[in-house]
């Protein structure tokens, strides 16, 4: 009972600072992602969360190429530190890892401490499209302009895959999986015109974004497609 309390307390803490990192990325002031000053236990939970989001904790100052509040970046970067991959982790928390170091290397070279080598993704060579759109949608937060990564070159290789990944997630009201996959559209070239994919990020914004993390993806791309902060 008490770990499924604390993993409630942890959703809701990620919920949390989604909606701040939303509540920034429509309002422009990206001082409003910050997630509040804690002690204890609850800045453990802060962290945690900073960790669950990922580099999109970021995403408002990493879109505007501006440094976050010191406080805020200072958190961010224990969240880096506390929660490192441990041994066999899956690829996307490695990546996902990465992606938070090398958003600190772009905000605050001096905060990210070691090599900056990125992991590979021969994970995703020959995956089915089906796999392939959860592991894009779970490390959407590497779908950035201009942003290459061996994941972003694997994505921009299989355009029509994401697209077809795109319309199931969507049909089986896999709001999250939808909106993160859309977001990777939103930078791909050769992504079929039959799509729809304007009228696509409508009717996830529409059916899931009352939960933050689908608001947070649907708001990611529709900056990125408007060429917004880039």
């Amino acid at each position: 009972m008490e770990q499924s309390g604390t993993s409630s307390l942890l959703q809701d803490a990620v919920q949390e600072l989604a909606s701040g990192v939303v509540s920034a990325l429509r309002s422009g002031d990206h001082a409003r992602a910050a997630a509040p000053a804690a002690d204890g236990g609850a800045q453990d939970l802060t962290l945690a969360a900073v960790r669950v989001l990922g580099a999109d904790a970021l995403l408002p100052s990493t879109l505007r190429h501006a440094p976050p509040p010191p406080d805020e970046l200072a958190r961010f970067q224990q969240a880096v530190a506390a929660y490192p991959p441990g041994a066999g982790a899956a690829p996307t928390v490695v990546w996902s890892h990465w992606a938070m170091r090398r958003a600190l290397r772009r905000l605050d070279p001096g905060r990210a401490d070691g090599p900056d080598d990125e992991p590979d993704a021969v994970w995703l060579e020959g995956a089915t499209w089906q796999f392939l759109t959860h592991q894009l949608a779970v490390l959407a937060a590497l779908a950035l302009p201009g942003e290459d990564c061996a994941v972003a070159r694997a994505a921009g290789q299989r355009p029509v895959d994401v697209a077809r990944g795109f319309v199931r997630a969507v049909r089986r009201r896999d709001w999250r999986q939808a909106a993160g996959a859309g977001r990777w559209l939103t930078l791909l070239e050769g992504v079929p015109p039959t799509l729809g994919l304007e009228n696509g990020l409508d009717f996830v914004e529409l059916m899931g974004g009352q939960d933050p993390l689908v608001a947070l993806q649907v708001r990611a791309a529709r900056l990125t497609r408007a060429g917004a902060f880039v």
